[in-house]
C-alpha cells in the first residue's frame, strides 16, 4: 500500500532540487501521512491519514 492519505488522497509531489550554483536535479516532497488506528462505520481499520486531516478532525481515531 502506497503512502497516500485516505481521507483527502494527498501523496508525493516532484519538485526540483535547487544548488547554491542554481543547478536544478530532480527531488520528492513526501506529505506527512501518519499510519492511524481508524473508525468507519464501527469496524477498526488502519489506514494512512495526513497530518492536516488529523487536525482538523475529518477522521475518528479508535
Amino acid at each position: 500500500m502506497s503512502r497516500v492519505c485516505s481521507v483527502c488522497g494527498k501523496a508525493k509531489l516532484s519538485g526540483n532540487k535547487v544548488s547554491h550554483s542554481n543547478r536544478k536535479t530532480p527531488r520528492l516532497y513526501n506529505a506527512n501521512v501518519q499510519k492511524v488506528r481508524v473508525v468507519k462505520g464501527g469496524v477498526v481499520s488502519s489506514e494512512y491519514v495526513c497530518a492536516r486531516c488529523l487536525k482538523s478532525g475529518k477522521v475518528e481515531r479508535a
